[in-house]
């Protein structure tokens, strides 16, 4: 874990893709998909089915390692509107002893069909949000342009892709705006075990970030963070 200055909050960046914030006791996680592999078993195309369990135990290990009481994901938590229906009684298990042991917040996403959300908060538990305002900051699924708090979204699965001495490095990782006069704003990166990534300098990640005056990559390597500056605002000519 490595800490980051997020407004006047202090946030602890982990390499496993989630972000713990110790002040509220809160992991948050964002674009589990569980299962994933599932949906596309139905159309043909066969993946090793233990996705959600795999995604579950990664969860159940830095709840373990923060010692967090509550986790907070960020949307798309099943890939599919049947996601929910799917989930094998092992994934449920595991999943009833984390909310059992943690206050478990679900912010819907744009893969996530009601009935699919309210089936997996009934069967596995866990309460259900639209989006949810924490200690000033909003948990939401999808960053809105305009947005004037400070913000913790996913739905864009960032990753770093640059080439650093002859080789290229592609990374998991979050990307953070930030302006002098208002709160900083994240996207964090996509937790889920199956989940590909977008570039972390696609347009589309900073037009849901505008507006900002710098906008960079972050990622936590060998308990350092490392950051790559994304864009910046040029200055208005006189």
């Amino acid at each position: 874990m490595v800490p980051l200055s997020f407004g006047n909050t202090q946030l602890l960046l982990r390499s496993d893709r989630s972000v713990y914030w110790p002040a509220e006791r809160t992991l948050l996680v964002a674009d589990l998909h569980l299962e994933k592999a599932s949906f596309f078993a139905q159309y043909g195309q066969p993946l090793p089915p233990y996705d959600s369990r795999e995604t579950l135990a990664r969860v159940a290990e830095a709840v373990e390692q923060t010692g967090a009481r509550r986790v907070v994901t960020l949307g798309d938590n099943f890939h599919d509107a049947e996601g929910g229906a799917r989930l094998e009684e092992v994934a449920c298990d595991m999943l009833r002893a984390l909310t059992r042991r943690v206050e478990w917040v679900w912010i819907t996403g744009n893969h996530d069909g009601p009935a699919d959300a309210d089936h997996a908060a009934a069967q596995c538990g866990g309460t259900l949000h639209e989006e949810l305002e924490i200690g000033g900051i909003v948990c939401r699924h999808e960053a809105q342009p305009g947005e004037a708090r400070a913000e913790l979204s996913g739905h864009w699965h960032p990753k770093l892709d640059v080439t650093l001495r002859g080789r290229r490095v592609r990374r998991a990782c979050a990307v953070i705006a930030r302006r002098r006069d208002g709160p900083p704003r994240m996207v964090l990166p996509a937790f889920g075990t199956l989940t590909g990534g977008m570039d972390a300098a696609h347009a589309s990640i900073r037009a849901s970030l505008m507006p900002a005056e710098t906008i960079e990559a972050a990622c936590a390597v060998r308990d350092r963070l490392v950051r790559f500056p994304l864009w910046q605002a040029q200055p208005h000519a006189a």
